[in-house]
Order: C-alpha cells, then structure tokens, then sequence
C-alpha cells in the first residue's frame, strides 16, 4: 500500500514493510494452488477425541453439572441449599464459574485440527481456571450473617466438585493439542529426504 521508496516500516507498529509478492502464500492461496495444508492444519474428524479435546469437553460438561449442584448447605437461620446456580442469582460474580464452563464446550469442540487446537490452548485455560477461582473465592471468604442474624452453613459437594474439575481441566487445557512434532500424517513420508 506504499511506495518501496515511501517507508520501510509501518508506522504504527514498526514492522518491516515489504512487497506483497515477497511473502509466503497464505493457507487458503496454498489451498487454491493445490498444496496440501501443513499437517498440524488437516482437518480432524469431528468426533476425534484425542490430544486433550475429549477429555477436556467431557470435564467441560460435568462442570456445568456441578454448578447446578449443591455449593452452599444453610441450616441456619432456615434450612435450605444453594446451588452454583442459585448463588450466581444473589451473587452475580458467580456467573463467572456457569459461563466459563458453557464456553469451553464450544471453544474444544469447534477445534477440528491440531494447530487450531494449540492456538485456543490459553483460552481453554483461562476457561478452566475460572471456576476454581470461584470455588476458592468462596472457600476464603465465605457468607456471613447479615443484620445480626446469625448464619450457620457448610460448604457443598458441588463447590468441591468445581473446584476439582476445574483442576483437571486446568492441567488438560495447558496441553490442548498436544506436541507439534508427534503429528500422524495421512499420505507422504520424508523417509530418504534431508531433515534439518
């Protein structure tokens, strides 16, 4: 969009400027010439489970159970239980745990390939840390009684529950996609070919 004599860099960001015929064909121009994608690129089957994506949407799913199981037991000053759910309705920070859950499912399913699925591993991450962060948010600093009404509960399983999936998801989602160089290739081999 200059003139080669005009700049050498952008001037917002500072990256070198160079002619448009001097850079690497993009994935789709690669695509209309009749190259194959990179590996890490070809597309998966849908129902592919490996590489963390499986797993990872399985842990997605039992943590949207868990949040509308029981967080929160009150026996005092009225017998009643507070699900994920329930809390997130008087408390609105809680939302934070249900919508993180909610978008992780789609955010695993919707990588079909290896390389996408290693892009999205931050995401997935920070998806899967929210609601343990929530959890232990509680945990610390737990309900009070409010007005001088004395306020007596216990914690329920499905805060525990969150907080372990959470956990585990954590630990999945940092290797979402798994390693670059353990990739299966459908045709070709470099048996006989120069590896640097």
């Amino acid at each position: 969009m200059f003139h080669p004599r005009e700049r050498r860099a952008c001037a917002v960001c500072g990256v070198p400027l160079v002619p448009l015929d001097k850079l690497p064909l993009s994935t789709d121009a690669m695509l209309e010439e009749g190259a194959p994608p990179p590996p890490e690129f070809e597309l998966l089957p849908a129902t592919y489970l490996g590489r963390g994506r499986g797993l990872l949407a399985i842990l997605a799913l039992a943590g949207m159970t868990a949040f509308f199981l029981p967080w929160v037991n009150v026996t005092l000053p009225d017998i009643v239980s507070y699900s994920g759910f329930a809390l997130a309705r008087r408390l609105g920070w809680v939302w934070a745990a249900g919508v993180a859950w909610l978008v992780l499912v789609p955010t695993v399913v919707s990588r079909r390939s290896i390389g996408k699925m290693r892009g999205a591993r931050l995401a997935a991450t920070l998806l899967a840390a929210i609601p343990g962060v929530t959890a232990v948010l509680l945990l610390a600093r737990p309900p009070h009684g409010s007005h001088g009404v004395p306020l007596k509960f216990t914690f329920g399983y499905g805060l525990y529950a969150a907080l372990a999936l959470s956990v585990a998801a954590i630990a999945i989602a940092f290797r979402f996609g798994g390693r670059i160089d353990d990739i299966r290739v459908k045709r070709g081999t470099s048996q006989g070919q120069l590896v640097h």
